[in-house]
């Protein structure tokens, strides 16, 4: 079991000193934002990944969540996935990794889905930052076309700017890691 009090105060100082960009920016919404946060530059890092394995994994325990495999759409969600990943199976417990191209190749299988994935499945959809929730709503569009079944959206980063009230409003359960107001962004 690890401190997530600790892993949690670590995880934010990552965000802060490595993602959050400050200044004048258009987000993928449209909306204009005086701060970015490219989690990129977080969940890519060893440490990074270490920590949002273990905190994301134990999220999901905490929820109740027991998905067949986690994912969302390349290439935020990636990193986080595969993350949540490692961590269960270094602790002995099978979960899965896939990711969803934004649109089918135009060769080989021509899946959008791509990793470990069956029709059938329980699945979390991860997300590195969440404004309005539209990827989120993207990829459980293309999960549910697939047969797959999704318990929630779980994120590292709540920009609190309706995107959770959007996912539940949905039907869709909402997690995150941490939020923009802990972060001293809002």
């Amino acid at each position: 079991m690890i401190d997530q009090d600790t892993s949690r105060a670590r995880l934010r100082t990552l965000l802060l000193e490595r993602s959050v960009r400050h200044g004048d920016f258009v987000l993928a919404s449209g909306r204009r934002s005086r701060y970015y946060v490219d989690a990129r530059a977080t969940t890519m890092s060893g440490e990074g990944l270490a920590l949002i394995g273990v905190l994301g994994l134990e999220r999901l325990a905490t929820r109740g969540w027991r998905p067949d495999a986690v994912g969302g759409l390349t290439l935020g969600a990636d990193p986080v996935a595969y993350a949540i990943a490692a961590a269960a199976h270094g602790r002995g417990q099978r979960l899965d990794a896939f990711t969803i191209r934004k649109g089918a190749k135009d060769h080989g299988t021509r899946q959008r889905i791509e990793g470990c994935f069956v029709a059938g499945a329980s699945v979390v959809v991860v997300e590195d930052v969440v404004t309005t929730g539209q990827a989120a709503r993207d990829a459980i569009g293309v999960l549910l076309a697939s047969g797959g079944r999704v318990l929630g959206v779980l994120a590292v980063l709540d920009r609190e700017e309706g995107g959770r009230l959007a996912l539940e409003d949905a039907g869709y359960p909402f997690e995150a890691l941490l939020t923009a107001g802990e972060l001293g962004l809002r």
